[in-house]
């Protein structure tokens, strides 16, 4: 059963039930925005798939009520998806011209995934009436109001499912479509339930790293002893060093030859000012990006908390707005410490891309060379190289396009000994050279160039121009057949990454219910179970929704390849087992048979610092 979920305005929520072959059985059932929470929870108990605009902006007012669903449809990014992707090509959606559906839907600020900011797609105006053309071709006047928004909600729903149908591969797009929806879930759950983090020892960090803070617009003591000494050693006094062009400038002019500041150009330099620069610029680094003021916006109760935004990347891959929830620097990782009577239970999937792209590719050699061990081990013992460093350089090269220096050295003894997955990527880097899209496992496809590129090729192709214009046209070429090379191995690898978490959450929620289930007084998981006091803050006076993970294992971090669970002590075991049991899963959703193992580094810890 599907309940499509669509804005009626001041009236709430207008609630339409399907069959599961999309067919309407009652329509509009209008729900008031305060009662939402109340009729998910009991339409729930029948497992039904929820349909809505965007996750972002209707599932956090469910977690706010105490609500969790099990799984949806989200109309916006299922959308995208079957826009671009090359299975869906020929359809009636991917040819049509751009409309209401496809505007992204945007929110502002720390708080707008706690805070719900109430800009759901609307299709009606002021008065009620339907002004958008842009819903199912055919579906005819969709009414007014609450049921004219239900209809409009309900067409695009089935047209999305009629694209599916017609596409080449209808089972890919399924399975990337529900594992895309999950993630949105997974995202909105991350935000309300927060990151668990202790001000009190990101202060400390601070404080030794930097000295004790300081009023803004000034700088901690160890920046400020640094910039002495840095004005000292290149003989300028007045050197701000928070400049990178002052900065470079005063380089130059103590006889060094230098293109930028850059930490990776300053490290091959030889001079009293580099080893203080470096710190200097590491240090100004984490006081900017996660300083005390960073702290005061970003965490609150407790909890450091994100807006995550599955997708925000082209290949697949989630972003963040605002709070570099994706780029946290190990001096600060110590403040990510567990609740008392919980623990972090952190996975990193090992070699990740290396290993899908011995799955897409179907290299059985690789896959063989990586099973049960590390991979990099793997392809020294296979003779292709002399030792790891040299096999993680030659990887990376084959999936960016690395041409010259040691990994263009290296590229030739990798594609003898993987020709399958070598070939895979070159076939991948061609295609986008000559302007085509590339697709990863379950379907979604990289976009086409722009218009300036298409001429540019052009004009090149046809002798016009000056040398230097072919030459700049034929390394945007390049360039593209870079990406696409690169993209079916990210986007594949953001997919396995979906399907992981997804089949991770279904697992925490079962070991989260049947802790509750099998209680007894007195025991641990009872006890843990009532953690009200410890788990989301000190009291329920501190403003943060305590339901619905106060006793529960949930995930609540995500970093392309690593996850975060914070679990009730007890149950930290049984908790990396379903990481690792959910690896398996996604592997085997994706590559069928074919013997490709994604291996797991778990660490149960206290603190994200600890973590291997």
């Amino acid at each position: 059963m599907y309940v499509v979920v669509s804005p009626a305005g001041p009236e709430g929520y207008a609630l339409s039930f399907l069959d599961d072959s999309g067919e309407e059985e009652q329509q509009g059932e209008v729900v008031a925005d305060d009662e939402l929470g109340e009729a998910v929870e009991a339409i729930e108990l029948e497992s039904p798939r929820w349909v809505w605009h965007d996750t972002a902006t209707t599932y956090p007012r469910m977690l706010i009520a105490g609500v969790r669903v099990e799984r949806c449809h989200d109309l916006r990014l299922t959308r995208a998806l079957l826009r671009s992707s090359s299975l869906t090509a020929s359809t009636g959606l991917a040819m049509s011209p751009p409309g209401r559906w496809d505007e992204a839907i945007t929110s502002t600020g720390p708080a707008a995934a706690r805070q719900p900011s109430g800009n759901e797609l609307s299709f009606t105006d002021g008065s009620g009436s339907d002004d958008d053309d842009s819903g199912a071709a055919g579906s005819g006047a969709a009414g007014s109001g609450a049921a004219g928004s239900a209809q409009l909600t309900v067409d695009e729903f089935r047209l999305q499912l009629e694209t599916v149908r017609a596409a080449t591969e209808p089972n890919r797009l399924r399975l990337l479509i529900a594992a895309e929806s999950a993630g949105a879930l997974i995202a909105a759950e991350m935000t309300h339930a927060g990151l668990p983090w202790r001000e009190d020892v990101h202060d400390s960090l601070l404080t030794e790293l930097l000295g004790p803070r300081v009023a803004a617009g000034l700088r901690p003591a160890r920046l400020e002893q640094l910039a002495t000494i840095i004005q000292h050693e290149l003989g300028s006094p007045g050197l701000n060093t928070d400049s990178p062009a002052e900065v470079l400038r005063a380089l130059r002019a103590a006889g060094l030859t230098v293109e930028t500041t850059r930490s990776w150009e300053l490290q091959a330099l030889e001079h009293p000012v580099i080893e203080p620069l470096l710190e200097y610029k590491k240090l100004s680094r984490l006081l900017s990006a996660n300083g005390w003021s960073w702290m005061e916006a970003w965490v609150s109760d407790g909890r450091f908390s994100p807006e995550y935004v599955p997708g925000g990347v082209v290949s697949g891959r989630w972003v963040t707005r605002g709070g570099g929830a994706l780029q946290l620097p190990k001096q600060v990782r110590r403040a990510v410490t567990a609740d008392e009577g919980w623990k972090l239970v952190v996975a990193d999937a090992a070699q990740l891309e290396p290993r899908i792209l011995a799955g897409v590719s179907g290299d059985l050699i690789m896959a063989r060379a990586g099973q049960g061990t590390d991979l990099y081990a793997g392809i020294v013992a296979s003779g292709a190289v002399e030792n790891r460093a040299q096999a993680k350089v030659a990887m990376l090269g084959a999936m960016y396009g690395a041409t010259t220096g040691e990994s263009g050295r290296l590229l030739p003894r990798l594609a003898r000994a993987f020709p399958a997955a070598l070939a895979f990527v070159e076939d991948a880097a061609r295609a986008g050279e000559r302007g085509e899209i590339v697709t990863s496992r379950l379907g979604r496809s990289s976009p086409r160039p722009g218009e300036d590129w298409w001429e540019a090729q052009a004009a090149a192709r046809e002798g016009a121009g000056s040398e230097r214009d072919r030459q700049h046209a034929r390394q945007q070429a390049r360039d593209w057949g870079r990406f696409t090379r690169n993209f079916v191995v990210q986007a594949s690898a953001a997919d396995w990454a979906l399907c992981w978490m997804a089949d991770l959450r279904r697992r925490l929620s079962y070991l989260g219910a049947a802790a509750l289930r099998t209680a007894a007084p007195g025991t641990a998981a009872l006890e843990t179970a009532a953690l009200e006091t410890t788990a989301f803050g000190t009291t329920a006076e501190s403003g943060r929704a305590l339901e619905p993970f106060r006793s529960v294992p949930h995930l609540v971090f995500f970093l392309h390849d690593e996850v975060i669970v914070h679990a009730p002590e007890f149950q930290a075991e049984a908790v990396a087992e379903a990481l690792r049991a959910a690896a398996t899963s996604a592997t085997t959703l994706l590559f069928g048979g074919f013997p490709l193992t994604v291996p797991l580094d778990v660490s149960i810890v206290d603190s994200y610092a600890d973590a291997v």
